[in-house]
């Protein structure tokens, strides 16, 4: 009885590859996504890459079937692997503000993003578009505390609570201090710079 060669279904091979491609197409832009986060905590160059690299390892992103899922995962590992490698570089910067500094006075009464006069849907917009040089200079110059939870209110979306926890997790023994209150006050700080700033650029023009 002569050998009979067996052929793959060619609309399976198609359906296969078009997933491959899809799945390709979802990790190059979570890996895109994590990169603007990473420089806005981190600032730009082979850091950023590097922990973008270890976020995307450590979710397993490429083996995650939910694009929502692997998103969320790695957005995680990524605010992990930043703020451990921020603490390393300089841990006493991540010390928790102390109860005096927690009472000064502030030109905003809200922690939330409006009450500086610019929504989520404009800083994400400001951070892409003609303002996003000036917008991350802004940021680059914010210390480092202050920068890493401007960006996880704002940018990331964590709640108070959740970016305390990140701070008192990854940020080393000086930030064992964190709390949800101390949160809000240094966002509340990092929202009054911002108004700051969106207001001298206004009278530039």
């Amino acid at each position: 009885m002569p050998h009979e060669t067996s052929f793959a279904d060619p609309t399976k091979i198609t359906s296969a590859a078009e997933a491959a491609q899809k799945m390709n197409e979802v990790v190059d832009g979570i890996a895109a996504e994590l990169y603007g986060l990473s420089t806005m905590l981190a600032g730009e160059g082979e850091e950023s890459v590097q922990l973008v690299e270890k976020a995307v390892a450590e979710a397993e992103v490429s083996a995650c079937q939910n694009p929502i899922a692997a998103r969320n995962t790695s957005r995680r590992a990524l605010c992990r692997e930043a703020v451990s490698y921020l603490a390393a570089r300089d841990a006493a910067s991540f010390a928790a503000p102390a109860e005096g500094e927690k009472s000064c006075g502030c030109c905003l009464g809200e922690d939330e993003m409006e009450s500086a006069g610019v929504s989520q849907e404009e800083l994400s917009s400001m951070l892409a578009g003609p303002e996003r040089i000036r917008v991350r200079q802004w940021l680059s110059q914010l210390l480092p505390a202050l920068r890493v939870v401007f960006v996880l209110r704002a940018v990331a979306g964590y709640d108070p609570q959740k970016t305390a926890e990140m701070l008192v997790s990854y940020g080393g023994p000086q930030a064992a201090g964190w709390t949800a209150d101390a949160v809000r006050h240094t966002f509340r700080q990092g929202l009054c710079s911002l108004t700051s700033q969106l207001l001298h650029a206004t009278a530039k023009k």
